[in-house]
């Protein structure tokens, strides 16, 4: 299919082929003034490309889509001739799969126009071959999409930088803070990242008023810019606070570069309408790799420093100091980082399946799996002992994507069982994890519908527009989604709305006891109502009584979950092998 001509394609609906097709095909469309007005209605081109002749016939206004007459796009070289040539790779490739697997027609690319600017074009096509099998023709549309394309281009960069200062928002600092982190970790070359914060920033605000304020905010930028290195990275993380990563750095050096820093600040006012302001900075920073490893903590504890060079006095650099007991603590905690990423090797890392049932049949509806870990001996150490640990170690992706091999696994054996599987924060907004899940159920409906990924809601407001991207790219796999412990964190209305997810499930903090607690019955109505209004399926945790599980019965719950209707068991449900756990409930509800 690769030596037919894919470079063409135009636009007619050719309407003798239209005719050539059944009679109730053709009653739909015989009117050709009809179908031309619903064209221009929808902003489409309609072509009929000749494949065998290599020419090609219009309707629509094919001249205001182009900026040229139809004879100049009449054949499918002419048309190539006006592709961008990094898009006639992506074009030629899906119109050749359609040709050879039947594959949907469907691709996005531009085009350049009259006046040699390029035009976004979305294109669906459908070709038809002759009783010998040959494709002679290819029908389809074409509309322009470059507004469109526009605002994905605005959205993401509002997704990565900063809109005031230009640089890299908290989030995209972070990503780069990681790889610098793993690049340290690999090569064993020693990194840092700092925290500049501008001093007595709501004096200044108050004294010169918001737009002065904001223009000291971008000069202060374009100073730490001019001043540092052009391989150093540069993000806004809040108000009046920088965050910066070098790389290739050691302790002599890190003190130089926050010295820099400082002194660049001392030396000039910034200039503003008001005229000259005079300002300083305070500066934290933390070297890596060490005992703190995840860029979560490297952020926080540089911050940590800069807030006490604050209290000190200002104007100064101040180095992040880990107490004894810290580092005691942290060397605990890397000991048992290294028990974790063994268990993973060896596989000793295995789900406890915990039912999840309708609420008024008491039928489980689908199994949460609940993450544990077999010691060497074979002792099972709950999620408690170790998730908080490693997730501070930077080892909660790692485990989340083994994690994801194993339900799909488990689904992949058992197409009757639907899983439910909790991911971090971390994992949330971590594209390979994404992509994995992508590689396992695309185009695999069957296997999608049958997996739901759970994020809390605390994680979920901490990077609310990325966990909401998320979200988007889970659900339009296939896959459901939950917000777990709802109603632990401040969701609001237009949260909820973003959000878009399947099943909320309301925090056993508030199940538990719940016949003894009026106060907690309110509230669950509340949140039921919440989630009722946006059209939201509802879990109960942590259910352990029939008093209370009637309770939650009579309130509209969608389904319940907890000891009262079956504990965490280790191995794959319907395994007469299972092992039930014998822990505590308060273990449990620890997850």
């Amino acid at each position: 299919p690769v030596s037919w001509r894919l470079s063409g394609e135009a636009v007619n609906l050719g309407w003798g082929v239209v005719k050539s097709r059944p009679v109730e095909t053709a009653v739909m469309v015989e009117d050709e003034n009809f179908v031309l007005a619903a064209l221009k209605g929808a902003g489409d081109v309609a072509y009929c490309w000749d494949l065998v002749k290599d020419s090609i016939e219009w309707a629509g206004d094919a001249v205001g889509l182009f900026g040229a007459s139809e004879g100049i796009l009449s054949t499918g070289d002419g048309f190539t001739d006006r592709l961008h040539a990094e898009d006639m790779k992506t074009r030629r490739s899906a119109l050749s799969h359609h040709i050879a697997d039947g594959e949907s027609f469907d691709c996005e690319y531009r085009i350049r126009a009259k006046k040699g600017d390029f035009k976004w074009i979305h294109e669906c096509g459908q070709v038809e071959r002759s009783d010998s099998g040959e494709p002679v023709r290819l029908t389809g549309t074409l509309r322009e999409i470059t507004a469109r394309k526009r605002r994905e281009v605005l959205l993401e960069q509002r997704a990565s930088y900063d809109e005031l200062t230009g640089h890299f928002n908290k989030s995209r600092l972070r990503d780069a803070l990681e790889h610098a982190i793993a690049y340290s970790d690999r090569y064993d070359i020693g990194g840092a990242f700092l925290v500049v914060g501008i001093d007595k920033m709501a004096m200044i605000n108050e004294a010169y008023g918001h737009d002065d304020a904001d223009t000291v905010i971008v000069g202060a930028s374009q100073r730490l810019e001019d001043t540092l290195r052009s391989t150093d990275v540069i993000g806004r993380i809040g108000g009046d606070r920088f965050g910066i990563v070098l790389g290739n750095i050691d302790e002599a050096g890190l003190a130089t570069a926050a010295e820099k820093i400082l002194d660049c600040f001392r030396s000039d006012p910034i200039d503003s309408a008001a005229g000259p302001i005079q300002i300083s900075v305070t500066v934290g920073g933390i070297l890596f790799p060490g005992l703190i490893q995840t860029a979560h903590d490297i952020m926080a504890c540089a911050e940590n420093a800069m807030q006490e060079g604050k209290t000190q006095g200002r104007n100064c650099f101040l180095p992040y100091q880990m107490s004894e007991e810290q580092r005691s603590r942290q060397r605990e905690f890397m000991a048992l980082g290294e028990s974790v990423v063994k268990a993973l090797r060896e596989k000793r890392v295995v789900f406890a399946y915990q039912p999840v049932v309708e609420c008024q049949t008491g039928a489980v509806s689908y199994y949460e799996t609940l993450i544990r870990m077999l010691d060497d001996s074979g002792e099972v150490v709950p999620a408690y002992a170790f998730v908080p640990i490693i997730e501070r170690l930077g080892l909660i992706r790692q485990m989340d994507r083994r994690t994801l091999d194993m339900a799909i696994s488990d689904l992949t054996a058992d197409s009757e069982i639907e899983l439910a599987l909790n991911i971090s924060s971390l994992t949330a907004t971590d594209r390979t994890w994404l992509r994995a899940l992508v590689g396992y159920v695309k185009n695999k409906p069957e296997l999608a519908r049958r997996l739901m990924i759970e994020i809390t809601e605390t994680a979920a407001l901490q990077d609310f527009e990325d966990s909401a991207r998320f979200v988007a790219a889970v659900r339009n796999l296939g896959c459901q989604v939950a917000l777990d412990d709802f109603g632990s964190g401040y969701t609001s209305f237009r949260h909820l709305k973003s959000m878009t997810v399947d099943v909320v499930k309301i925090d056993g903090s508030f199940v538990k006891k719940l016949a003894e607690n009026p106060d907690n019955q309110l509230f669950i109505k509340t949140l039921l109502n919440l989630a009722d209004g946006f059209g939201l399926k509802t879990v109960a945790e942590c259910v352990e009584t029939a008093e209370d599980a009637q309770i939650l019965k009579e309130q509209g719950v969608s389904y319940l979950q907890g000891w009262y209707y079956g504990k965490p068991a280790i191995g794959r449900p319907g395994d007469p092998n299972q092992v039930i756990e014998i822990a505590k409930q308060g273990d449990a509800s620890a997850e």
